[in-house]
């Protein structure tokens, strides 16, 4: 493989700027370089929760959903680019399937914890509503970003799933929301 980031350090940041891919430059606060900023950072908590231990089945899709979410920085990066596809999603559908398979039914809502690697998952899914609604905002309308916004919709739906099934799998308990155990009740 070439070096394809031979120099880090370039300094053409300083003043507050950044380059696309095709070479545009905008400033640092613009929303698609702010996007781009939310769907790295989602990669990097995606990192924390396979660097926790997750289950062979979790592990794997995460690290798939790490390659599609670094596919999608660079297409936010090339403006007109298109962005994540169909099969992008159906690999996500499936892996979300298989591990609500074996999941007993909600009653109640859940509450973000219950071991440190779900409550890593709940942060990772929070933090892909957030990259969500950046991307709504700025790619609504778009035909080129429905693939994205829909990915990002799923995604925090599967990351949802896989810490309840990765509570099931540790043994963790569940902490169901109680109406009425807040102080406001």
């Amino acid at each position: 493989m070439a070096n394809r980031l031979t120099k880090i350090v370039t300094r053409g940041g300083d003043k507050g700027e950044t380059s696309l891919g095709d070479g545009t430059r905008l400033p640092k606060s613009d929303p698609r370089i702010e996007l781009l900023g939310e769907v790295d950072e989602l990669n990097c908590w995606i990192g924390v929760v396979i660097a926790q231990g997750a289950g062979e089945a979790v592990r794997e899709a995460l690290v798939g959903v790490q390659h599609d979410l670094f596919d999608l920085g660079g297409a936010l990066s090339i403006p007109g680019a298109p962005m994540l596809s169909e099969a992008h999603l159906a690999r996500l559908d499936e892996a979300a399937q298989a591990l609500n398979a074996d999941l007993p039914p909600l009653k109640e809502f859940i509450l973000p914890g219950g071991a440190p690697l779900v409550a890593w998952l709940h942060v990772a899914r929070a933090v892909a509503r957030r990259v969500e609604r950046a991307a709504t905002a700025l790619l609504s309308g778009d035909a080129k970003g429905a693939h994205a916004l829909a990915y990002l919709n799923r995604l925090s739906d599967y990351l949802f799933i896989a810490a309840r099934a990765e509570a099931r799998r540790l043994g963790a308990p569940e902490t169901l929301w109680e109406k009425g155990k807040s102080a406001s009740s």
